[in-house]
């Protein structure tokens, strides 16, 4: 069997809350620049260029996050766009049922989009070898030999050997305790879950159609009635009657086919701030050093994690078993040993309407990203940042006016029936109500600093009457 014979499916969702305040639900930590420069989806499209066209599940809000990331990977990519979040059961009953109408035989791996597995031809061999398996009827899902008595990661026991190194699922079971997980690392028949699997589209379907009954028929028919729009696949309304539920509970822990095949080569799911130091710069002492590395300071520290920004200098003094996280508007400071727990004090957050819980103070959008640099009751300042050929949408506000500050680039500005072009150190007025646009001519990001003003700042008052992205409710 060859690469071309497999379709990998990329699943695109997940919130990344135990990174946060660096990954939050805005802008999580799957597109976030962490290794060499590149996001962990980029990493993870990389990884698949080689089996061809790739599908992936992903919602509206992070729709063109996906799709930017595949473009910087030179990979052809077809996106299912997910109506509601329903966890892993239906968003790969809706692969399969879009796989099975043109083959369905096709053989799918489905791959989180937040992994970390760095050896691509060690990958792809490990994929080839599991293949024939898949083929000839069986789930597939790959476990990793524990290196530690984790208690991050979910375990699958395995049963009788099957193949070389291939085993019989014998049951998947939840995180553990350490003292669960020390009797797991000790029995040998225990692997880390994952989260990858190679199937046939119609054994999938079938399962899915067994165990999932009302999940397969939403799925189903989402998919019959779907609308294609460019790269996007949109899935008919009868999703939302789709059973939440991960595919693990579904159909992995209730099926007679599943089968386990040692992952070979490293893996982490990325999944704490613990597991995210092994993809920063190691530093003497056990100290580890993520984000902007000349900002960063560490004097007669030990087993410290930093991560440093553009914005500020941090310097640690005597620190020991400490982590430190710097965003522009959230810090965190916790004991390594307590770290794990940051999920919870994110939900408390949350409840408590703190903002950034959920968005950075950098939010990105199709066309770039603004940042909010201040703000008070009647004004606020971003800083924009426009990509090269792209242009915001043709709208107006009712409660706020607008001057834009041109810092870097060219701007082509629309304000009502006028059209024209403002260099760096020129500037414009937007009127309340003024139908306005802001295009990118250039060949370079386009830069400004635009201040608003009024009674209502929210981000709720625009009205978009053109926008190429289709953000225009119907």
């Amino acid at each position: 069997m060859t690469v071309k014979e497999i379709t990998p499916v990329v699943l695109c969702g997940g919130a990344g809350t135990r990174l946060w305040p660096l990954s939050r639900k805005g802008f999580p930590k799957q597109f976030i620049p962490v290794y060499r420069g590149k996001s962990l989806l980029e990493l993870t499209f990389e990884r698949l260029s080689s089996f061809g066209g790739i599908l992936a599940l992903s919602g509206e809000e992070h729709r063109f996050f996906v799709e930017e990331a595949a473009e910087k990977s030179e990979v052809n990519l077809t996106q299912i766009l997910e109506p509601v979040a329903r966890d892993t059961a239906p968003a790969m009953a809706l692969a399969a049922c879009h796989a099975r109408q043109e083959n369905p035989e096709s053989i799918l791996l489905f791959c989180p989009a937040d992994h970390f597995i760095p050896d691509n031809d060690l990958f792809r061999e490990m994929v080839l070898e599991a293949a024939d398996y898949a083929k000839d009827g069986n789930i597939v899902t790959f476990g990793v030999h524990p290196a530690s008595p984790s208690t991050a990661y979910g375990y699958i026991e395995t049963g009788d050997e099957v193949g070389p190194g291939v085993r019989k699922s014998k049951k998947f079971l939840e995180k553990p305790d350490l003292e669960t997980a020390m009797a797991f690392l000790s029995s040998g028949k225990h692997l880390w879950n994952a989260g990858i699997f190679l199937v046939r589209a119609d054994v999938l379907a079938d399962a899915i159609a067994r165990f999932e009954p009302q999940t397969f028929d939403a799925c189903s028919e989402a998919i019959a009635s779907a609308q294609r729009d460019g790269h996007f696949l949109r899935p008919g309304g009868r999703f939302k009657d789709s059973v939440a539920k991960s595919i693990d509970y579904a159909v992995m822990e209730r099926a007679e086919n599943v089968l386990v095949a040692p992952f070979q080569g490293v893996w982490s799911d990325v999944g704490s701030w613990n597991a995210m130091s092994d993809l920063g710069t190691k530093l003497p002492n056990g100290n580890c050093v993520l984000g902007v590395e000349e900002n960063v300071r560490m004097i007669s520290s030990e087993n410290t994690v930093v991560h440093g920004t553009d914005r500020r200098l941090i310097v640690t003094l005597g620190t020991k078993d400490l982590v430190v996280i710097d965003t522009p508007d959230a810090l965190l400071v916790s004991s390594l040993a307590e770290v794990e727990a940051i999920k919870n004090v994110v939900g408390d957050l949350v409840a408590q309407n703190h903002g950034q819980a959920l968005e950075h103070r950098r939010v990105a959008r199709p066309w770039g990203d603004y940042d909010s640099i201040d703000h008070s009751d009647r004004y606020q300042v971003k800083r924009i940042t426009v990509k090269p050929g792209a242009q915001l949408s043709l709208q107006r506000h009712h409660h706020r006016a607008e001057h834009w500050i041109v810092v870097k680039g060219s701007a082509l500005v629309t304000c009502d029936d006028k059209k024209f072009l403002l260099g760096e150190n020129q500037s414009t007025y937007i009127p309340v109500g003024a139908v306005h646009r802001m295009e990118n001519p250039g060949k370079i990001p386009l830069e400004l600093i635009e201040v608003q003003s009024g009674s209502y700042l929210g981000e709720d008052d625009i009205e978009r009457i053109d926008d190429v992205y289709g953000r225009i409710p119907e």
